[in-house]
């Protein structure tokens, strides 16, 4: 923008001290209490809070067809005609296999100390099962004896929606228990060679995404849309899949090793604070996490599930539930969003969850609900619900709109809301005494957005696709701050 009669410099200049003509030159006393704004403390996170970012295989490693690495169901869903909305694919995303120092080099400038990445089942086994790729693990071994010699801890993510396509073909894919199996074969082979360096390790990446997306609105590879029994018997060999890979890493990973899920929770919140509602919220969360987060952490399905399923129930035996709640370290939580917000029922029991108006706000993905208080309330359920510990936010970001100003830069105002106001309601929980460890903003980079294809950017790093080039937005100094305070910046 040009105003007549100033150039830009000019225009900054004058504008630093004046609005519409008024001067707001600050007096003395104004500049000096600003001053002593600036040297305010903010409120800190725990000592130790581990910060980081996140990325995983397929949005951002590319090399799709090199070093034995198999096809996986995202490479063949991409491919038909129709399924990403820009018509791209992840052949190439950000070229991550190649560019993997540079992009070590691009946590540590923000100062974080860990790094959650995936591993691509079909880079180990290309055929999921069998004979294993020494050249897939060996990219792996690089990427983590890289971020150890720049002070930067490896978070492991065994599996990020990226099937081996032979799975799917062999077995129907998750619709199988041999996957169930298949899965902790991989997940104990890969712990067994990599936690001499790497000590925790996620086993799946958001279930209720793979599998609803997946399996039932077809909006997700491998594109199916399923009968409701199906979907629950697929929740249900993901769970298992979980479970058995929880005792495959105990069997073979080096003492001390720590393991967990990474979920995306159904977020119940009370809508007023008060004992009713907040107990309301937590039986919610109890009941819209029963396929899944509950099971792992009860060893059983409610009898609300199993109600409301009716007919269309899974099949399982004692012994499953037995494997999908071997005992874990940590849960892992994806936060984007309120998923419900709750009141109490009649007579202050049960849960009644409340409709979303038609205008409730949302970021630049219409389905990126704003809610900050998501942020407190994920961890303080699980704290209360279920005794757990140890507490990660595996995920938390925003796309954003990402305009290139004039000067070739990004100021990213809205993703900085965003994560600032989350953070607020993160240090509430911290403060709180609730055991949340450490955080990895999504994500480090933008990437290949799945059914968004490169719409949507989600990266403190704006990339260039074409000739592959790292910009750091506005949101990267930002964060910088954050993790340089540790506190709230």
């Amino acid at each position: 923008m040009r105003f007549k009669g100033f150039s830009r410099r000019r225009f900054a200049k004058i504008a630093a001290w004046s609005v519409f003509g008024i001067s707001v030159r600050p007096s003395t006393a104004a500049a000096n209490a600003a001053s002593g704004f600036a040297k305010a403390k903010f409120a800190n996170f725990p000592d130790n809070f581990l910060w980081g970012t996140a990325t995983s295989a397929y949005q951002v490693e590319g090399a799709i067809n090199e070093d034995g690495r198999g096809a996986s169901i995202w490479d063949r869903f991409t491919h038909l005609k129709g399924k990403i909305i820009d018509q791209s694919t992840a052949d190439i995303a950000n070229d991550h296999y190649h560019r993997y120092k540079g992009d070590v080099q691009l946590i540590k400038e923000l100062g974080a100390r860990a790094y959650r990445f995936s591993i691509a089942w079909p880079r180990v086994f290309p055929e999921g099962t069998g004979t294993p790729n020494p050249k897939g693990l060996d990219f792996y071994n690089r990427l983590v004896d890289e971020l150890l010699a720049n002070g930067i801890e490896p978070f492991v993510t065994l599996y990020h929606w990226d099937l081996p396509q032979a799975l799917q073909d062999r077995y129907g894919g998750w619709r199988s228990r041999d996957t169930s199996q298949a899965f902790a074969d991989y997940a104990g082979y890969v712990a067994e060679r990599i936690s001499d360096r790497v000590k925790s390790i996620f086993t799946i990446n958001e279930c209720a995404r793979l599998v609803q997306a997946g399996f039932g609105t077809a909006i997700d590879a491998p594109g199916l849309s399923l009968p409701q029994k199906e979907i629950n018997q697929v929740r249900h060999h993901v769970a298992l899949g979980h479970g058995l890979a929880v005792q495959a890493i105990r069997a073979h990973a080096r003492s001390g090793t720590r393991v967990g899920p990474a979920e995306n929770m159904e977020i119940c919140i009370p809508a007023i604070e008060t004992p009713a509602n907040v107990r309301a919220a937590e039986i919610a969360t109890r009941e819209f996490n029963a396929g899944y987060l509950t099971a792992i952490l009860e060893g059983k399905y409610t009898d609300g599930f199993l109600a409301y399923a009716g007919a269309d129930a899974p099949t399982f035996t004692p012994e499953d539930l037995k494997a999908i709640s071997s005992p874990i370290d940590f849960v892992g939580l994806n936060v984007y969003m309120p998923n419900h917000y709750v009141i109490a029922g009649e007579n202050g029991e049960g849960f009644f969850p409340l409709p979303f108006a038609a205008t409730y706000p949302h970021m630049d993905s219409n389905w990126l609900r704003i809610g900050p208080e998501a942020m407190y309330w994920a961890p303080r359920h699980v704290a209360k619900l279920w005794n757990v510990k140890s507490i990660y936010i595996t995920e938390n970001g925003t796309s954003a709109a990402d305009r290139l100003s004039g000067d070739g830069k990004i100021y990213d105002v809205d993703r900085i809301m965003y994560l600032r106001n989350y953070l607020t309601q993160l240090q509430r929980a911290t403060s709180e005494g609730i055991p949340v460890e450490g955080y990895f903003v999504w994500s480090l980079m933008d990437n290949f957005e799945w059914s968004d294809g490169y719409e949507k950017r989600f990266g403190l790093y704006h990339v260039d696709f074409k000739t592959q080039r790292r910009t750091p937005k506005l949101s990267a100094s930002f964060y910088q701050e954050v993790v340089k305070r540790n506190a709230v910046a």
